[in-house]
């Protein structure tokens, strides 16, 4: 791909529950789109990952300065992708208010597949039995949200064009 031709926003947070591919996708998009990639799992402190670990779902408190963590992460000169879970309205509202500009790739699936994706992890300190609480909390785009919405069925190759032409639509608005 053509990077000068790319046109997308600058500031993207790829968004979904875990095992949708937030860290696949949002890595080659960055890559194609000439920006720096950050995992939001990096970004969470020990604490976090030690309650995901043991298999307690993370509360409000709890992700609160994470999401803070992740807008300023957007703010880097040049823009970053971001892989973020974001999965309530409140948490990209709270992402939106230190990056206004931040557009949200939402990955979405079918439970069977994205259950059958996290029973291939390794090494991963989220446990698919977590999955459940994560679609029950997912909440989608809301009209007002700058973003769009691509399914994971396909191939990597598949999902990142249909990411970059749903991208390059809204910019172009």
């Amino acid at each position: 791909m053509d990077r000068t031709q790319l046109n997308i926003p600058k500031q993207i947070v790829v968004m979904g529950v875990s095992g949708s591919g937030k860290s696949s996708i949002g890595t080659l998009l960055a890559r194609e789109s000439g920006v720096q990639f950050i995992d939001g799992d990096d970004l969470h402190p020990q604490s976090n990952k030690d309650k995901m670990a043991a298999g307690i779902p993370l509360n409000d408190e709890d992700r609160w300065p994470w999401l803070d963590l992740v807008g300023l992460s957007l703010q880097m000169p040049g823009g970053a992708i971001v892989a973020c879970s974001a999965l309530k309205v409140a948490y990209r509202d709270r992402i939106r208010e230190l990056a206004p500009e931040v557009a949200f790739v939402h990955l979405t699936g079918s439970a069977e597949l994205l259950s059958s994706r996290l029973g291939g992890r390794k090494d991963h300190f989220m446990p698919a039995s977590l999955l459940q609480s994560q679609l029950d909390t997912q909440q989608p785009l809301e009209p007002r949200e700058r973003g769009i919405v691509a399914e994971v069925g396909g191939s990597e190759l598949e999902i990142l064009l249909d990411v970059i032409n749903k991208l390059q639509a809204i910019s172009n608005n």
